[in-house]
C-alpha cells in the first residue's frame, strides 16, 4: 500500500518542493530520499513527464566542480497544478482520517 501511495504523491512532492524554488534534480533526490526512500534512476523519467505536462521548465547554471546543472523551475501551470493536487490530497486525507477516527 505504501508503495502504491508513494508513486501517486510522488508528483505533488516534487512540485511542492520546486514551490519553494528552483532545484537540479539531485537536490531533489536528496529532499525526498529520507521521506519517500527516493532514487536518482526516478527522478528523470519523473521529471521528463513533468516537462511534457508544461509543470516544470529547466535552465542550465555553470558549475565549477564540473559540467553545467540542469535546474528546474517550476512553470505557472505547474504552480497551478501543485495547488490543485495539494487541495485534493488535503480534502482527501481527511476523509480518510475521519473513516479512521484519526483526530487532529
Amino acid at each position: 500500500m505504501k508503495t502504491q501511495l508513494k508513486k501517486g504523491a510522488l508528483d505533488m512532492c516534487v512540485l511542492a518542493i520546486l514551490a519553494e524554488g528552483d532545484r537540479y534534480a539531485y537536490d531533489i533526490v536528496a529532499q525526498l530520499a529520507g521521506g519517500l526512500d527516493m532514487s536518482e534512476g526516478t527522478i528523470y523519467p519523473l521529471m521528463r513527464r513533468l516537462q511534457n505536462e508544461a509543470w516544470v521548465t529547466t535552465y542550465l547554471v555553470e558549475s565549477d566542480s564540473g559540467p553545467p546543472r540542469k535546474y528546474y523551475r517550476l512553470t505557472e501551470a505547474g504552480n497551478l497544478r501543485y495547488l490543485d493536487m495539494r487541495r485534493q490530497w488535503i480534502e482527501f486525507t481527511g476523509e480518510v482520517d475521519k473513516i479512521l477516527g484519526v483526530r487532529k
